[in-house]
């Protein structure tokens, strides 16, 4: 199997990258955190209807977790990862670098973010988007791709990264990936590793009772009753607490009493000490 190139310097990916524009070549980029699984590479597939050549970052972004999360452990896989983005025949290059090369010593810079990012995710890890944003920001200038896409599972993530785009007139592209779900319906995520067998099985409730809900609010229970018919349909599956199911705009995430515009329910709960995320048209 070919080995895909890998960057690990921001002076070696904009070569790389400079090189493909000479030659007229479209760019899209792929922004992970690695530990990859079946709903990244299908955004590397995407992207390739967008773009002639992929590029794919692989880098877990220490501004995104406070310090009482996950960061320590959370799963780092680069051989493993590059072995399945040279198997999907999609990628063009990987760019993995350090946390020194993206956060410089002296690093003293911060991008601060409004409208989508209020509330839900927000009301419990409040450092989380300023973090995505600074390191998206970073990654978007660095490869200055004609699109960058990201999956609809972290939809709030989505949006904000959508509203800073068209905030700082990047001319990029940001289309949503749809969500890549196992056979029973959880969404595909890199910390569904955490779960033991026995909270596998609780975490596989989560989009059955979504679909429930939305259901329910489309056939019309009001919605903050289907949102606590929700929260407490979770607690009774077996969810050790659930920090939020809500019903949205689908385009600003604000709140709404009436299903008069297109809406999105989305929840974050933990099964032991994994918190999961996942969200659905309602």
């Amino acid at each position: 199997m070919p080995q895909l190139p890998i960057a690990s310097t921001l002076e070696d990916l904009r070569a790389r990258i400079s090189g493909w524009r000479k030659d007229g070549a479209r760019i899209g980029l792929v922004p992970t955190m690695g530990a990859l699984h079946e709903g990244h590479l299908s955004l590397v597939r995407t992207i390739k209807s967008h773009a002639d050549k992929a590029v794919v970052s692989i880098f877990v972004n220490p501004a995104q977790f406070a310090p009482h999360e996950d960061f320590d452990r959370y799963p780092r896989t680069l051989g493993t990862d590059l072995e399945k983005l040279a198997a999907s025949n999609a990628a063009d290059l990987v760019f993995a670098p350090s946390v020194r090369e993206m956060y410089p010593q002296g690093f003293a810079t911060g991008i601060s973010v409004g409208g989508p990012s209020q509330g839900l995710e927000t009301d419990f890890r409040p450092h989380f988007f300023s973090g995505v944003a600074i390191v998206v920001c970073k990654l978007l200038l660095a490869a200055m791709p004609d699109v960058a896409i990201f999956g609809e599972k972290d939809y709030q993530q989505l949006l904000v990264i959508r509203r800073m785009v068209a905030d700082l007139n990047m001319p990029i592209d940001i289309p949503g990936g749809e969500i890549v779900r196992e056979a029973d319906g959880l969404a595909m995520s890199s910390r569904n590793a955490y779960l033991n067998p026995q909270e596998r099985v609780v975490a596989g409730m989560m989009n059955q009772i979504l679909r429930l809900i939305a259901n329910h609010a489309r056939n019309g229970r009001p919605i903050a009753d289907a949102e606590a018919d929700g929260r407490q349909a979770l607690l009774d599956a077996g969810f050790s607490s659930v920090d939020y199911i809500a019903i949205r705009d689908a385009d600003s995430l604000a709140q709404i009493t009436s299903l008069e515009r297109p809406a999105r329910i989305l929840a974050a709960a933990k099964v032991g000490t994994t918190r999961l995320i996942d969200n659905m048209p309602v």
